[in-house]
């Protein structure tokens, strides 16, 4: 007779009480995960988060309340699931995962780790960290209604990077607000703006500098006081953004001012923000008058939507279209809302000035309105129903894992609509380790193309070991027989190194350098290919990585573009789960009686009742993965069977 604890059997419930677990994030998935944790009975819990309680989280974030605006995640996360299990031994850490405290002899204390992460640098170190300890791993994300789980072992599945991955298409909101780095980044910024001066406000989508930004400062006692200031209300006492452009009805000069002049101003008064970046210019709009006139802005000839202008013309555009939207405003009443449309043209010109603007503050190449309005597409909303459906996924994860279970753990996706057999939750067979993988291979290996005589030693620390490959503290070895070292991860060590190109070390075609990660415990092997062809603002390429071949999308906003908070829109495990839209055209609807293997492309129905396949699209960036095979189909009693789905009538 099986003997049961609660629900579960006697030895299970053993090693679920008795077992260390270590949870990666305290966001949106992380306090339901935790909850779900202590409520399933596990008692050794230890939590890390770097981040700090915003009003914007309350909506979904359920283990924080007002008052604890301004605190650490992990510690407040921590004293509220202890009020559902108080005998629970829970440690909480206010830091990052990737700080070096936490090496590979950290990792082997857990006996499994939960990932619940935004962002894909701690991912992949997470997953490195993971794979040198040889402890699983269960990773998960959400978009929207989308989500996905899956469990990565070592040798017996494939790793988070096993499948490469584009460009990152959802930013933590302190980049948005704080530190963009790319062109989408301010737009996504423009967007929010448009909403909270004309549409409906929403805390989601602030827009002024986040001073709450962990990267810039954190002093835990500023913090706790902060907080306590106003034990009534959290201390969250705010301005209202819309209420502020009101009082000075609309003013566009005082609004360009405040926006691209005084906001800047605060930000270079993070000063931690700047020691690694170039800091942002602030512009002003009497100086921006007195350069130029918007018609020598002009930089391109062509269709006007396909111009790119200077500052100036943006500053116009910007001014322009903010005396449009006032008067349609004033038009609808007063308490009316504007609802931002990509084909209505004032708002259409607010995105691409205001947007333009912050990119010339943040140094990039400013966009054409053509561009803006492509990649303005629509911003996944962060749902707390999503992120409960996946933590309870995880825990089911991690119980066949610490069962001994390990074939019967799968890639699970939740999907925004059934597919033909009413399936919402649809499991897929875990694929294994990928022989071409620079991260889990027996012997990690790249090649690199790039010009020798123009790459410097800090652009192949920063933007190839660190930003591409995701080192954290890289020490490169160049195989010349001499065992020269390039780059040192001591500090000072060989800093005079950073502005040299690498041929002034000798390093040609052909030339094989060695990077180590102490802290990972990861080595990668570099080939380097000399090319003076490179396409232009292309300064590396990675050999062998094929470009994305989906399909193009069926209209403008066929691209989505994820909004700026910390948890939502932020998974994902692998190039594996879609992205949420308004309409259907990129969402992944599974219509196989097949069970797919967790990265093999799927077919999309469409209206029209034919089909084409589609790659699986990662829901933190949008990008798809490779076609795989798929498991032999189920048998008809499995088909019936839907005791482990949600199913609707």
């Amino acid at each position: 007779m099986v003997h049961l604890v609660g629900s579960l059997r006697k030895e299970l419930a053993d090693s679920v009480s008795s077992c260390r677990v270590l949870v990666v994030g305290a966001g949106g998935i992380g306090c339901e995960l935790l909850k779900n944790l202590v409520l399933t009975g596990f008692k050794n819990i230890e939590v890390i988060d770097l981040d700090t309680i915003d009003v914007s989280n309350l909506n979904r974030q359920f283990l924080f309340q007002k008052k604890h605006v301004g605190k650490s995640k992990a510690e407040v996360a921590k004293e509220s699931v202890l009020q559902f299990c108080p005998s629970a031994n829970i440690t909480a850490y206010h830091d990052s995962i990737m700080n070096p405290d936490y090496n590979v002899e950290f990792f082997r204390k857990f006996v499994l780790v939960m990932n619940a992460l935004d962002n894909r640098a701690a991912r992949n170190h997470v997953n490195r960290m993971c794979l040198s300890a040889d402890i699983p791993l269960i990773e998960s994300g959400t978009a929207g209604y989308l989500g996905q789980v899956t469990v990565i072992k070592k040798g017996q599945t494939e790793c988070y990077e096993c499948q490469p991955k584009p460009t990152q298409k959802t930013f933590p909101g302190c980049t948005i607000r704080n530190t963009p780095s790319e062109p989408i980044h301010c737009i996504v910024w423009a967007k929010y703006l448009f909403n909270q001066l004309f549409g409906e406000e929403d805390a989601d989508q602030e827009v002024s500098p986040d001073q709450a930004d962990p990267e810039a400062r954190w002093d835990s006692a500023e913090a706790a006081a902060k907080a306590s200031a106003s034990e009534q209300d959290g201390d969250i006492k705010r301005v209202s953004t819309k209420d502020w452009a009101r009082s000075t009805g609309y003013d566009p000069v005082k609004l360009f001012n405040k926006l691209f002049k005084d906001d800047i101003r605060y930000l270079l008064t993070m000063d931690k923000l700047w020691k690694k970046r170039k800091a942002p210019m602030p512009l002003d709009w009497e100086e921006l008058l007195q350069q130029a006139s918007p018609s020598e802005a002009v930089s391109v000839s062509g269709l006007k939507d396909q111009q790119v202008f200077g500052v100036q013309g943006y500053a116009q555009m910007f001014s322009s279209s903010v005396k449009t939207l006032r008067e349609d405003l004033q038009q609808k009443g007063d308490g009316a809302e504007l609802v931002w449309d990509k084909d209505d043209p004032p708002a259409m010109d607010f995105v691409t000035a205001a947007a333009n603007l912050r990119m010339h503050i943040f140094s990039m190449n400013m966009k054409s309105r053509f561009d803006v309005k492509s990649m303005a597409g629509n911003i996944i909303p962060a749902i707390a129903t999503t992120n409960a459906i996946i933590a309870g996924l995880i825990v089911l994860e991690g119980l066949k894992i610490l069962s001994g279970q390990m074939d019967k753990c799968r890639t699970i996706f939740l999907n925004k609509q059934p597919n033909p057999r009413k399936k919402l939750l649809v499991p897929c067979a875990l694929d294994p380790p990928s022989s071409n993988c620079y991260v889990c291979a027996s012997r990690p290996e790249v090649t690199v193309r790039l010009n020798v005589h123009k790459t410097t030693v800090l652009s192949l620390q920063d933007k190839i070991l660190k930003e591409r490959f995701g080192m954290v503290a890289p020490d490169v070895q160049i195989e010349d027989g001499k065992g020269t070292i390039l780059i040192s991860s001591e500090e000072g060590e060989t800093e005079a190194n950073n502005n040299k190109v690498l041929s002034d070390f000798g390093i040609r075609n052909g030339s094989r350098l060695q990077s180590d990660d102490f802290l990972q415990d990861y080595t990668l092997q570099l080939n380097l290919l000399h090319s003076e062809e490179l396409e232009k603002d292309v300064e590396f390429e990675v050999v062998g990585e094929v470009p994305e071949k989906g399909p193009a999308p069926a209209a403008e906003d066929g691209k989505s573009i994820a909004n700026g908070n910390k948890d939502s829109a932020q998974p994902s495990t692998s190039s594996k789960v879609p992205v949420e839209e308004d309409d259907d055209d990129d969402v992944l609807i599974l219509d196989s009686d097949e069970e797919p293997s967790s990265s093999s492309a799927m077919n999309v129905s469409t209206e029209g009742g034919s089909a084409q396949k589609r790659k699986l699209a990662d829901a933190e960036t949008g990008e798809s993965s490779a076609k795989r095979k798929r498991l032999d189909k189920p048998t008809a009693s499995e088909q019936d069977d839907d005791d482990d789905i949600i199913a609707l009538d």
